[in-house]
């Protein structure tokens, strides 16, 4: 049985992230709650052009607890720092996923090379929820370059997968996850159709990034709109009306509740209090000068 479509989602009014990261927010927990679970968040940063600059624009240092960000990089380069003295650039195809856990502080700026020359930027951030079990996990940060990432044929001729995160069409993404959790970036090609197997139970999203396709064959979706599909059913069917480029995101549902404020989702008013008074008295550690 198809999944059936609950609804399409998407944000004409964009803000910006610090003075680097121009976004639209398709959703959030504040207005899809659990329905969106394990997903809580995702900006769709672009497409903009950048001029040279002669410092890196970005945020920065800022906490996190009680989730993880999953950073995609389209276009240009980004560059991370953390008080777990992690870091890096990713650039186009990158892949950077941090683990807030029981406290994190971090800073993402342009990276020193696209600063310089300015280009094209796109990117996508995606914030996963971890369950209660895990909120106070030792933070951590995983980068995951476009090497690394199995990429998959479509049949006939229909575009590719890459797999970020899960397993698709016999491949596992390199993405370690706390609960079962899919990530894959798909480009679908002109006149294209698929039809994806998507697991029964889990939360479905098909978040169209580039161009336009049709789902199910009545429901048109174009860049930055994000279809939400039903957890009954194991499948949805795609068409692409020209070149596509589409995430789709699966996870199992965690059923709890889900109390946000800022850079900290917790379970609880008083957890969250305690991660304020946490960050607050210094005890999300430090972040080390480059």
């Amino acid at each position: 049985m198809m999944k059936k479509i609950l609804g399409v989602y998407g944000n004409n009014d964009g803000h910006w992230v610090g003075d680097g990261f121009p976004v639209r927010s398709l959703f959030s927990y504040d207005t899809l709650g659990r329905h969106a679970s394990p997903f809580l968040l995702l900006d769709y940063a672009g497409p903009y052009r950048f001029d040279p600059a002669g410092r890196p624009r970005g945020v920065g240092t800022h906490p996190h607890r009680g989730f993880e960000t999953v950073t995609i990089v389209y276009d240009g380069e980004v560059e991370h720092r953390d008080s777990t003295g992690q870091g890096g650039v990713i650039g186009p195809g990158d892949v950077q996923w941090m683990t807030a856990g029981g406290g994190i502080l971090h800073q993402e700026y342009h990276s020193q090379g696209f600063t310089r020359t300015g280009g094209p930027f796109r990117m996508v951030q995606l914030w996963v929820n971890l369950p209660a079990r895990d909120k106070m996990t030792t933070a951590g940060y995983q980068s995951i370059r476009d090497a690394d990432i199995p990429v998959v044929a479509l049949p006939d001729g229909a575009g590719q997968v890459r797999v970020i995160a899960g397993a698709f069409g016999g491949s596992k993404g390199p993405a370690h996850t706390f609960t079962p959790v899919n990530v894959w970036d798909m480009r679908l090609t002109h006149d294209a159709d698929v039809t994806l197997d998507l697991p029964a139970g889990h939360t479905s999203m098909l978040v169209v990034l580039g161009g336009h396709v049709t789902v199910n064959g009545t429901q048109a979706a174009g860049e930055a709109e994000m279809v939400l599909l039903d957890r009954e059913g194991a499948g949805v069917a795609v068409h692409a009306d020209g070149d596509a480029t589409m995430l789709v995101l699966t996870g199992e549902p965690i059923d709890e509740p889900i109390v946000g404020r800022g850079p900290f989702v917790m379970n609880s008013e008083a957890e969250i209090r305690q991660a304020i008074a946490d960050f607050q008295g210094g005890r999300f550690g430090r972040m080390v000068p480059a």
